[in-house]
């Protein structure tokens, strides 16, 4: 029997490490698609501390797919101090509202809005006023990502929400 020459050793090697690449393929795309779906996330800073904030209900635009959580997040905020807000990228490209709601000392509530149309392009950072009047204090907040879509059946245009983080905000 003659010994494999240089040829035949350098193919069993390229057809080795071809199989091993594809192993190592297949292994990484069954892990990327067992893998959790994550959801874009804000962050929140209040009184020092901060807290991550996964959506109350979010749908990808993409394929339908929605999550919700149906979760309030709480973060104390002290008044006259702002509480800011980390926006993340898919946020911060995307038209978006703030609905932030202030109370009164007697329960009464008022609701104030700012859209991305009130900051410059792409604005990754917010503060919200927690006091803007000597008796108001803020009470919560949601992020909104809004849609406007046209309703099949009536052919009229509709506004919904395809994304929405919800945190509340008591006194410490």
């Amino acid at each position: 029997m003659s010994k494999p020459n240089v040829r035949t050793n350098f193919a069993l090697v390229a057809v080795g490490l071809l199989a091993l690449a594809a192993v190592t393929a297949g292994v990484v795309a069954y892990a990327v698609s067992k893998a959790p779906k994550h959801y874009p996330e804000l962050t929140v800073f209040a009184n020092g501390e901060s807290v991550v904030v996964e959506p109350y209900g979010y749908c990808e635009l993409s394929n339908g797919e929605c999550v919700n959580d149906e979760s309030t997040y709480y973060i104390p905020a002290t008044s006259g101090k702002p509480v800011q807000v980390s926006l993340p990228t898919s946020v911060a490209e995307a038209p978006w509202i703030v609905v932030t709601v202030y109370e009164r000392p007697n329960g009464e509530q008022f609701e104030r809005i700012l859209s991305f149309i009130d900051y410059p392009a792409e604005t990754r950072f917010l503060s919200l006023d927690t006091q803007p009047e000597p008796e108001l204090r803020l009470a919560g907040f949601e992020v909104r990502l809004p849609i406007v879509y046209t309703d099949p059946a009536t052919g009229q245009e509709m506004y919904d929400v395809h994304g929405l983080w919800r945190v509340g905000t008591p006194q410490p």
